[in-house]
């Protein structure tokens, strides 16, 4: 961690920051993805909902409620929502937000395949598990999207094209707002986390990463229930033969976080873009985010 950052935060913050670096974070995440998980009585369920609800001001009115009401936390977390909430924008050469949330940054991924976050550099081999798919992604685009408690929870496809591979990767679990991104150098590298790798016709190469965070029971995906994180499962990576690799539309439901996190979104350079946001936005799965530079 610099000086300058060190310099910025309270003594408290610190001793919070060191405090969780102490803790069995992976197992106190499986311990609240399993409890999220348990069906609980109606009337309590209903009150925790609530309070929840109140307390992050969530959009309820475009929420899908099942017949009944929700049957667990995570149930509600995870929840879908209303057919047409949210439009997909643009044609086919349009790529739009793969998730709700706060734009935390978008930029050129530099050569040596560097990116900067927050003023913080990542390697893109390192945040894709693997230095060999880094020289794909160099003089690209990246975007950084924080979900919060409060957003819609369930990722979605950027861009249209097959899914070629997968690669669970490995990690901790820190939180990652703004008191983990201030606190943990890195943050993104860090922490468990799946890339999921398409060949598009209109951006070449395209991986959307969905980095985990401490209270997160698991990272789950749409096309492929088999790939799961924080479930005591070791890494691995997942490759499709043509023929059976899952045909992905933009828009179409990617993946869940079983309680909230981030979306690392990388283009590669063959397909230059002209950005239509910047970091600070607030952006909806769907909201059309960069187009072909002409």
């Amino acid at each position: 961690m610099s000086s300058a950052t060190s310099a910025t935060r309270s003594p408290a913050s610190r001793l919070a920051a060191e405090t969780l670096r102490l803790l069995p974070r992976k197992r106190i995440s499986r311990a609240i993805g399993r409890i999220a998980a348990v069906p609980a009585a109606q009337r309590v369920l209903t009150q925790a909902i609530d309070v929840y609800v109140r307390a992050y001001r969530v959009d309820m009115d475009e929420a899908e409620i099942p017949p009944g009401g929700f049957r667990t936390f995570d149930e509600f977390f995870t929840r879908r929502l209303k057919p047409g909430s949210r439009p997909i924008e643009g044609g086919a050469e349009t790529l739009v937000s793969p998730a709700d949330g706060l734009l935390e940054d978008i930029g050129p991924i530099e050569h040596g395949s560097i990116l900067r976050v927050k003023g913080q550099e990542y390697e893109v081999g390192e945040l894709l598990g693997d230095p060999a798919d880094a020289g794909r992604f160099a003089g690209g685009q990246f975007a950084v999207i924080y979900l919060s408690p409060r957003d819609y929870h369930r990722v979605h496809a950027a861009v249209g094209g097959p899914v070629h591979s997968v690669r669970h990767i490995g990690g901790t679990l820190l939180p990652v707002n703004r008191f983990g991104v201030r606190s943990y150098p890195r943050l993104f590298a860090r922490n468990e986390r799946v890339a999921v790798f398409q060949e598009t016709e209109a951006h070449g190469e395209v991986a959307t990463i969905l980095v985990g965070a401490i209270g997160v029971g698991r990272i789950s995906l749409a096309f492929d229930p088999t790939i799961m994180t924080n479930v005591g499962r070791g890494p691995t990576t997942q490759r499709y033969h043509t023929a059976h690799a899952p045909a992905l539309a933009r828009g179409d439901e990617l993946g869940t976080f079983h309680l909230g996190s981030t979306v690392v979104l990388l283009t590669g350079p063959d397909r230059p873009l002209s950005m239509l946001v910047r970091a600070g936005d607030r952006v909806r799965v769907g909201q059309a985010m960069a187009v072909p530079s002409r």
